[in-house]
């Protein structure tokens, strides 16, 4: 598909220097973004960011050194990047409604290190929802940094409803006492009932912490309830549902301010990524328009629909459906594990990923289920209808193919792909 497109377009104006000085990162840049339009992509954390933020990350402010914060900088020359970062945070402050924010983490894990540093010690008790129920590696896994610093305790899901069991939040609460109660996670299809958290943690005298990363872009386009107004501190990355550059960021209530902000710099990082920086600010205003809002909404739809899809062939949907941008998927029903079937589908042109789900019998890295997610086909223009064809194709990929990339089936099925991406590529050419 490399004919189709003008890669300086995606990759800036300084593409044909590249070219000239390392043809061999040229095609592997080239390649990515034709392996990017040539399958469906439906990865939950992952999103096709514009132009115009590729074009701030690919800028010059790659080049400056800036620790400390603005006004208040370690290095000279900072009078520019000054002013993009108060953009950056003044954008994200209207944007969530919050008192404070905190634009300079470099990542999801990052801007989760730097909530622990504020408002907790090693060795204190935390409490975080399960990994293999839904959650995040960073609430206290015991391989992540925040198991081995800290006394996790984990909460989960309730067997009958596959939500998370808000009885078994609060008992556990009062039993342990953390220092910290995180809601959120990576594959919670259900909306979070912050309000019941924020009773919790209340009741338990604990700090009320949000990691928001998968939903925060809902958030943003007013389709889902707000964490903001509920939560001490919120972390979130910038590059899924939000569709902004990879990286991440806090807001937080006034009275914390000070403290995230030590715990950002210098406790957790030196200087920020000033180009991510800008390409956050960038990213900010595009989700502050109705465009974004109903794209949004977009997101949602397209995944109930997808999940009913998949339901309706027997990849059983975990909770039933979700109100969120993804879904996940017990695939026992068809004879097939997780692992089993990310294979065959990537050799059938789909993109998604092996996922636990809960109570899983099967290990972490064969599982019973697949987690999909609807931000990068929503970008791309596709509607519910379309996602009824994904479902089907995902269905014949999973319990049809075997993996092998010259399977007749799998040749048949990429052809498919291919049609449905004609109408509805990423990145068109413009």
């Amino acid at each position: 598909m490399s004919n189709e497109v003008t890669p300086e377009t995606y990759y800036g104006p300084s593409f044909a220097a590249l070219v000239d000085s390392d043809p061999q990162v040229a095609e592997l840049l080239v390649s990515e973004l034709d392996r990017q339009r040539a399958g469906l992509q439906l990865i939950a954390s992952e999103n096709q960011t514009s132009p115009a933020v590729l074009a701030a990350l690919g800028s010059t402010l790659s080049n400056k050194y800036a620790e400390g914060y603005p006004d208040k900088r370690y290095y000279g020359g900072c009078s520019e990047v000054d002013k993009v970062e108060k953009l950056a945070i003044e954008r994200a402050k209207a944007l969530f409604g919050a008192d404070h924010a905190n634009v300079q983490p470099h990542s999801g894990a990052s801007a989760n290190q730097a909530v622990y540093g504020a408002f907790a010690a090693p060795g204190d008790t935390i409490m975080g929802m399960s990994l293999d129920h839904g959650g995040h590696l960073t609430h206290g896994f015991k391989v992540s940094f925040s198991g081995k610093w800290f006394n996790a305790v984990h909460y989960g899901v309730d067997p009958e409803t596959e939500d998370i069991d808000y009885d078994q939040v609060r008992d556990l609460a009062l039993e342990h006492r953390p220092k910290l109660i995180i809601a959120g996670g990576s594959a919670i299809p259900r909306l979070i009932d912050f309000a019941a958290f924020r009773e919790i943690a209340d009741e338990a005298g604990a700090v009320f912490w949000v990691d928001a990363a998968h939903f925060i872009g809902l958030v943003a386009g007013q389709a889902i309830p707000s964490p903001v107004p509920h939560a001490d501190v919120v972390s979130f990355t910038t590059h899924k549902v939000l569709r902004g550059p990879r990286g991440g960021a806090i807001v937080c209530k006034a009275e914390h301010a000070a403290k995230v902000d030590r715990a950002v710099f210098p406790m957790m990082q030196g200087g920020p990524l000033m180009h991510g920086v800008a390409a956050k600010a960038v990213n900010f205003a595009e989700c502050a328009t109705p465009a974004y809002q109903e794209y949004a909404r977009q997101v949602i739809a397209n995944a109930r629909s997808l999940a009913a899809g998949l339901g309706e062939r027997d990849i059983r949907p975990i909770t039933g459906g979700t109100d969120t941008h993804l879904s996940l998927h017990d695939l026992r029903g068809v004879g097939v594990t997780g692992a089993d079937a990310e294979l065959r589908c990537e050799a059938a042109g789909i993109v998604l990923n092996k996922n636990a789900i809960p109570f899983d019998p099967e290990k972490p890295n064969i599982a019973s289920g697949i987690r999909v997610g609807t931000p990068s086909l929503t970008t791309q223009g596709m509607g519910t209808d379309d996602m009824t064809v994904v479902a089907d194709l995902i269905h014949r990929a999973v319990t049809t193919t075997d993996g092998d990339p010259d399977h007749a089936g799998a040749r048949a099925i990429r052809a498919e792909v291919t049609d449905l991406l004609a109408s509805h590529p990423a990145y068109p050419h413009p």
